[in-house]
């Protein structure tokens, strides 16, 4: 049985048809549910990253001491003190970290390009090899590398033989023919536990390419260096810019590495905010510190983004 709408008496008008966005509108519950879901990781930002931010910020500023108390006096001057005493530990930790990450994709490029196009079934086990260090403390990872490059050590006799140790201490990062206590000691220390960090974006964005390209390449008669020049690069530059950004902006503030491979002449600004917060006690020094090594990774990081021009990150 069918019904059939009956029209309108003489006189009367049809009655408009709803408006599509009115019939189309989604329940109000039903539009909040993005909302409710984004709410537990914007609270978490709240409380751990924001909340302590603005403590930081306010610490920065407080003039007193310990027995007397600390209270908000907007002196500013502590980070310009804070600037002129300890800037070559900020450009030793630009240092370290630059060259760090420089390292790190030399290594880790020809290692995370062997497992998106060579390593055919033992890709899985490479993988697991490259995240297997995140098993092992940080700590523990650290101090290895002390035992590895001590002065009777096989590593470092290995080195002076060969010469090494004399170039290296032409570029100032070694002194004699030991390595501990010296710059390539952080440098080496910073390079193996922030490695992984490179290799994961680097084969990422790698796995992401058609062989079909390098294929077509080929067939054009492209010799394999320039498959890599004009293809496989280019098509890899986000995974670049990926992996040296998470490499660069923890290296920059590390300072494990500082303390226990390094000296005093090796110190970062992590080794002086370290310091500073739980030796001296000195929290506005501290805060200040913290804030001036955050403005200075932003101005490189940002640099270092527009310089690489990727579209997936500016």
């Amino acid at each position: 049985m069918t019904t059939t709408t009956a029209p309108p008496a003489p006189g009367e008008s049809a009655p408009a048809p709803a408006p599509a966005e009115r019939r189309h509108r989604p329940p109000l519950r039903r539009a909040l549910v993005p909302y409710w879901l984004l709410l537990p990781g914007i609270l978490w930002l709240l409380v751990f990253f924001l909340l302590p931010l603005v403590y930081q910020a306010s610490t920065s500023v407080q003039t007193g001491s310990l027995e007397e108390g600390y209270r908000v006096t907007w002196h500013f001057p502590t980070y310009t003190d804070a600037l002129a005493e300890y800037w070559p530990h900020f450009v030793r930790s630009v240092l370290y970290a630059g060259t760090a990450t420089a390292l790190c994709l030399l290594l880790g490029y020809p290692l995370a390009y062997l497992i998106a196009f060579r390593a055919g079934r033992w890709r899985n086990l490479l993988l697991v090899l490259v995240v297997a260090p995140f098993f092992t403390s940080f700590l523990i990872r650290t101090l290895a590398w002390k035992t590895i490059l001590a002065d009777s050590g096989p590593v470092v006799e290995f080195l002076d033989a060969t010469g090494f140790l004399h170039l290296t201490a032409l570029l100032g990062m070694t002194e004699g023919d030991r390595v501990l206590a010296t710059p390539l000691a952080v440098v080496t220390g910073l390079t193996y536990n922030f490695l992984p960090f490179m290799i994961l974006p680097l084969y990422t964005s790698l796995e992401r390419i058609d062989p079909r390209l390098h294929e077509a390449a080929g067939d054009l008669y492209a010799a394999p260096a320039t498959v890599f020049r004009k293809v496989t690069f280019p098509l890899s530059l986000p995974g670049v810019v990926s992996g040296t950004l998470l490499t660069f902006i923890p290296a920059s503030g590390d300072y494990i590495n500082a303390e226990l491979l390094g000296s005093t002449d090796t110190k970062m600004v992590g080794n002086v905010i370290q310091s500073q917060f739980l030796r001296v006690l000195d929290y506005p020094t501290a805060a200040a510190l913290s804030f001036l090594l955050m403005a200075v990774v932003l101005i490189v990081v940002t640099i270092y983004i527009r310089r690489a021009g990727t579209e997936e990150l500016v």
